[in-house]
């Protein structure tokens, strides 16, 4: 009993005194394998690089059958323009307009209430009561301010624009009747032969030309309540006449006319 307690008195003493250095070496052998970076030098640095993506490929689809496709619908052919077939030898060349034709169904015959006048001072009248133009398409003057029977053209005859002559009904007559003024007052006095001369071969060409029947032949008060174109004016006596010239083929009276329509 007295040797063991020898024994673990010893033990109690020495064994830490032999534990102590070597517990000491141990750790100071992990400390210095912790900071040796001779190991790492030897690898390969580390890339960070984003990753790669691919493009997924274009899926293919089989090509349509043309059986399946609808024809295109060939669009359909312009209406030829309409213009005037008289040749120009026949009429003046004025009398032609080189633009396609108004649907003309009326010709309506006006005097100008006035002892003088022509084309352009019956422009001037119009644009003062606020007309764009010259409301008619033809002046057949009376000798005082242009020829005697001579045959002025406006400036809506060649761009075959609506007439502003007579506004009756639901306008009809301005959209679609050819408006001719005589110079004078035939209240008062007659047209001169000249002026019936020219009338008549330009009311006949006008019939021809665009189709207009005689009963589409009118004197202004034929349309609205008006003393025009006067009671020595027989409207009603052209329109015979001129029937029966385009009916029967006739020539138009001096088909050799002034160029300027006199």
């Amino acid at each position: 009993m007295r040797m063991w307690n020898t024994m673990r008195s010893c033990f109690s003493r020495g064994l830490p005194a032999i534990l102590g250095p070597m517990v000491l070496a141990i750790a100071l052998a992990m400390l210095s394998g912790c900071v040796d970076e001779s190991a790492d030098a030897n690898l390969p640095p580390v890339r960070l690089a984003p990753p790669t993506v691919l493009a997924a490929p274009e899926p293919s689809y089989p090509a349509a059958s043309t059986s399946l496709l609808r024809p295109a619908t060939p669009e359909p052919p312009l209406a030829p323009e309409r213009f005037p077939s008289a040749p120009v030898s026949d009429v003046p060349a004025s009398w032609i307009p080189r633009v396609p034709a108004n649907h003309w169904t009326w010709i309506i015959i006006h005097h100008s209430d006035s002892a003088y006048g022509s084309a352009a001072i019956i422009n001037q009248w119009h644009q003062a009561r606020g007309f764009d133009e010259l409301g008619y398409h033809f002046v057949i003057g009376n000798g005082t301010n242009s020829g005697d029977g001579q045959i002025e053209v406006g400036p809506r005859w060649p761009k075959q624009k609506w007439g502003a002559h007579d506004n009756a009904l639901d306008n009809r007559y301005n959209t679609n009747g050819i408006g001719i003024c005589l110079v004078g007052n035939f209240n008062d006095t007659h047209p001169t032969p000249k002026q019936m001369h020219s009338l008549i071969r330009l009311v006949v060409y006008l019939m021809r030309t665009y189709d207009i029947p005689p009963d589409r032949v009118l004197g202004h008060g034929e349309t609205k309540v008006t003393q025009c174109p006067g009671r020595f004016l027989n409207v009603a006596s052209i329109r015979a006449q001129c029937a029966r010239i385009v009916a029967e083929g006739d020539p138009a009276p001096d088909s050799a006319m002034h160029a300027d329509g006199y």
